[in-house]
């Protein structure tokens, strides 16, 4: 039998306040046992010191957005995240399986929280949870993902994808022709269907390889690496730098950092 009381139930007792009131401080990450900050209202205390933080408020604080730099190697664009099961194995943003692709969920961890966050937002177990990927990235790419809460954003990513900007650098090897860049920017199909005219340029250049950027909207999962198979180039390494007039930054392969309020896509 489980000894001790429902941490709501005796900071309750102990602030003269409402149970529902007790659980808001908890959840909101509002209350230390022993020097510990504990999120669970129906932790189980005995006779530990229970503190609740001067600057506690039970305002409930909105759904969090996390901005990833997934590295190669990790798949992320499987919808709902919370939907993934462990046991079936992941798949790829095609919704094939991917062999030895694991989740890039599992980077979204306190030790690779970005230390420059400057969001001001104060870290929670329930950021991690209930989070979507409404912009998948193939697991062969590195760059840009976007994990949400916010029904708000998760909504305009889908509904906008079309219209909304990308920014993806692109290395190659072989020659990328004038011809081969005038293609790529307007004269190539994918799925059957005639591509759009599509910002492309060169970034830099090599006797060896080349960095190309696109800047293109309504990309689907495989458009540029079709695009560029079509002009005789093989991609080297793809990197997704933005999403709408939302960057990546200066975050390291693996880190996450939260959109600031004043961010928009």
């Amino acid at each position: 039998m489980t000894e001790g009381v429902r941490l709501a139930k005796r900071l309750a007792e102990q602030l003269g306040c409402s149970r529902r009131e007790a659980e808001l401080y908890i959840e909101g990450g509002w209350v230390q046992v022993d020097g510990q900050v504990i999120e669970e209202p129906q932790h189980r205390v005995d006779g530990q010191t229970i503190k609740l933080d001067p600057e506690a408020t039970l305002i409930t604080q909105p759904p969090v957005t996390l901005l990833l730099h997934k590295p190669p190697g990790f798949e992320a664009g499987l919808g709902p995240a919370t939907a993934v099961d462990p046991r079936a194995g992941p798949r790829s943003s095609h919704g094939s399986r991917s062999r030895g692709a694991p989740p890039a969920l599992q980077l979204l961890t306190r030790d690779n929280h970005a230390a420059d966050d400057r969001s001001g937002q104060r870290l929670l177990k329930r950021h991690f949870s209930h989070l979507e990927a409404p912009a998948p990235l193939p697991s062969e790419a590195s760059g840009l993902v976007v994990y949400t809460q916010d029904a708000r954003i998760l909504r305009k990513l889908l509904e906008d994808a079309d219209t909304m900007e990308q920014e993806v650098v692109v290395e190659v090897s072989g020659e990328v022709t004038p011809r081969a860049l005038g293609l790529l920017s307007h004269g190539l199909s994918f799925n059957g269907r005639a591509l759009p005219p599509i910002k492309v340029s060169i970034n830099s250049q090599s006797p060896t390889q080349t960095r190309l950027r696109f800047a293109l909207k309504g990309v689907r999962p495989g458009q540029i690496p079709s695009m560029l198979d079509s002009v005789g180039l093989k991609i080297l390494a793809m990197k997704r730098l933005r999403i709408g007039r939302v960057s990546m930054g200066q975050l390291a392969p693996g880190q996450w950092r939260y959109l600031p309020t004043h961010e928009r896509f």
